[in-house]
């Protein structure tokens, strides 16, 4: 029989020895109430003495029984531990009701009530009656008096989460079960030297409470949710507790629902060894969730469960006792040595290579980083490393709703067409965004730095030389997800809700391993202007957050533009790369044209010298190539250079652009 079984066994022992004891104290009150005789009352009062000795001797166990404990644990006097029996053995004896009805002399009364409590027990407390004390304070009795009836005749009920405590059952209330989750336990070890100091700073910041008190709530700061909770369940298994976290929108309506469910959690830390972590991450910055927050706060501090809070950034209005904690990600270099280790069946350079480059594109936690690798299966046919990396990828992109639109990449470099100068740019581009991990980590550049470790990049010249054709070239390549952002939902007529939603983009994509693709970007990246009235200077303050958010922004992000002189110059100079796309001469046009039709486009000979001839630009040479192809799958006939012409006449009318006829004669 293991320990706990033992237990529950001596603790039903315990405890029905304890109704039984309570049994024959009702039948001598009842016939002390029906004056029965002095022999009847002493062979009573003898049996009584015998039913007590048992139950005590019951008692002796260890751990103590669940009664005497709950006693302890929420500081019950004696008087009080025994209305709770009282209540406890009116749910597990049917006889109780009706010695409780005799023992009263009525027999409407066939419940407990505090007037048969306080007749029945030695050394009865009138205050135990008291809101303020623990029977009614912690709930774990229910007073129901009915109309007119006096509140020491009204029926009290047991809690039935305090019925399972008394029985030896020992779980969550269930109520609690509506707020709040369990959080997996993190292994000793698990974390990554630099969370591992957070949890040391914690342990000894609690360490200097003084003796008696509640450690202070241990306000956990940044912007990962995923680090803090793991530092947090880090401190929860050191102290053998096991860690429920709420959200701070699962939290009920009205001030007193909440003193309600702060109130259970309270009573269910003295049952249970727990912790708690609010996640006060989304909501915080709301005036009612910040006063809902400081309300819950102040009063679970005083319990018996440690209490930590996620912030992203520090709340100044919190009542309690509180310390701050900055709480990260694992560094680059802790990244790179927990994927070399989680990749350790592939050969070292491979593994290395790879341990680089996921390292500097996805910002992952040791325990996101071990899923990631345990999740993917090995497939014959694809190295795995890449494998990996596609996973990583899905895993880590973000949600963003309307603000942005997810671009499925599909150009390469093979039927790309740029100057050569631009394309070289580019590619230096992606091997710096290869290559981070080795410039900023190995080789000593990122201890050097606290901004600017992203990649930026502008994009400008006219539209439709190949800016957002060349965003999807790097993306590919990179095997990376794009998002475009949608200016129309991130832009707003009121004043802070831009900034807002950008705020939540740069947050989502943070660490995501996304490309973040900003077109028409003087839109949002313009001049700063001399300060006129109210709209200047909240116009400036845009662009001051974005220069700001930009310099700090940890990935990729890319801007295109058709007018360069637009952006404003402390923008301009905080860019990584400023990338030239300017009209394709005649030799990219001409390969522009060989390179417009698929392979499996029908087609006749195409004198590609004089189509190049056409001043069209990459967009345009695609829009005829396409139009010219539903000419000829219209008349099922083959491509050929009269419909092409045709299609570029219909072109050059659409762009309102000089021609000659001349030009488009077959």
């Amino acid at each position: 029989m293991t320990a706990i079984a033992q237990w529950q066994k001596e603790n039903g022992a315990y405890l029905s020895a304890s109704i039984e004891w309570l049994k024959l104290r009702l039948q001598k009150l009842a016939a002390e109430t029906a004056q029965r005789d002095g022999a009847d009352l002493r062979a009573m009062e003898a049996q009584v003495l015998a039913a007590a000795a048992a139950r005590e001797q019951a008692a002796a166990t260890a751990p103590p029984p669940s009664l005497d404990l709950l006693a302890v644990q929420l500081r019950l006097t004696r008087f009080e531990a025994e209305v709770v029996l009282l209540c406890a053995a009116m749910e597990l004896d049917t006889r109780v009701a009706g010695l409780c009805a005799q023992a009263m002399g009525n027999r409407e009364l066939a419940y407990p009530t505090f007037a048969l409590a306080l007749s029945l027990f030695e050394a009865p407390a009138w205050e135990s009656i008291s809101p303020q004390r623990p029977l009614r304070h912690w709930r774990l009795i229910e007073v129901h008096p009915g109309p007119a009836q006096p509140l020491t005749l009204a029926p009290l009920r047991l809690d039935e989460r305090v019925l399972n405590y008394v029985k030896g059952l020992n779980a969550l209330d269930p109520r609690l079960a509506l707020h709040v989750r369990p959080v997996a336990p993190v292994a000793e070890g698990a974390l990554p030297p630099s969370q591992a100091a957070s949890v040391a700073a914690v342990r000894e910041r609690w360490s200097l409470a003084p003796k008696g008190e509640p450690p202070p709530a241990a306000i956990l700061l940044g912007p990962d949710i995923e680090a803090k909770l793991l530092v947090a369940a880090m401190l929860a298994g050191q102290l053998d507790r096991q860690l429920f976290r709420i959200g701070v929108d699962s939290f009920p309506a009205g001030i007193e629902a909440i003193d309600d469910l702060a109130r259970l959690w309270q009573r269910e830390s003295a049952l249970l060894p727990l912790a708690l972590y609010v996640d006060a991450q989304t909501d915080s910055s709301g005036v009612d969730a910040g006063l809902a927050l400081d309300r819950f706060a102040t009063r679970v501090a005083h319990s018996n469960s440690p209490l930590l809070i996620g912030l992203r950034e520090p709340l100044g209005r919190l009542s309690c006792n509180a310390a701050s904690f900055d709480i990260a990600r694992p560094t680059r270099a802790e990244q790179f040595a927990h994927w070399t280790s989680v990749l350790g069946d592939i050969p070292e350079g491979e593994r290395r290579q790879a341990a680089s480059q996921l390292a500097s594109q996805f910002s992952m936690n040791v325990s996101e980083i071990s899923a990631s690798a345990g999740a993917t299966p090995r497939d014959p046919t694809e190295s795995y490393a890449n494998r990996v990396w596609d996973h990583c990828r899905d895993r880590s992109r973000p949600r963003l709703d309307t603000l942005a639109q997810r671009i499925d990449p599909k150009a390469e470099w093979s039927g790309f067409v740029v100057a050569d100068e631009t394309a070289r740019l580019l590619r230096e581009l992606t091997a710096q965004v290869r290559c981070r991990n080795t410039v900023y980590g190995e080789w000593g550049f990122g201890d050097r730095m606290n901004r600017g470790m992203g990649i930026s990049a502008l994009f400008a010249g006219e539209s439709g030389t190949g800016k957002t054709m060349a965003a999807e070239v790097i993306a590919n390549d990179l095997r990376l997800t794009l998002y475009r952002i949608d200016l129309s939902q991130v832009v707003s007529k009121y004043i802070g809700e831009t900034e807002k939603n950008l705020q939540r983009v740069f947050d989502l994509m943070e660490g995501s391993g996304a490309i973040l693709f900003f077109d028409e970007a003087d839109a949002l990246f313009g001049k700063r202007s001399e300060v006129r009235d109210s709209h200047d200077r909240y116009a400036n303050i845009e662009v001051n957050y974005l220069l700001q958010r930009m310099e700090n922004y940890g990935g990729v992000a890319i801007l295109a533009t058709n007018m360069r002189s637009a952006l404003d110059q402390a923008f301009v100079r905080r860019l990584r790369f400023i990338i030239p796309f300017s009209f394709p001469g005649p030799a990219e046009r001409r390969e522009l044209w060989q390179r417009a039709f698929p392979e499996a486009v029908p087609r006749e000979d195409l004198d590609f010298d004089r189509l190049s001839r056409l001043n069209l630009n990459g967009a345009g040479i695609h829009s005829v190539a396409v139009n010219a192809a539903f000419l000829a799958a219209r008349d099922q006939a083959r491509v050929s250079m009269p419909l092409i012409l045709l299609a570029a006449r219909t072109e050059f009318r659409k762009m309102e652009r000089p021609m000659s006829e001349t030009e488009f004669r077959a």
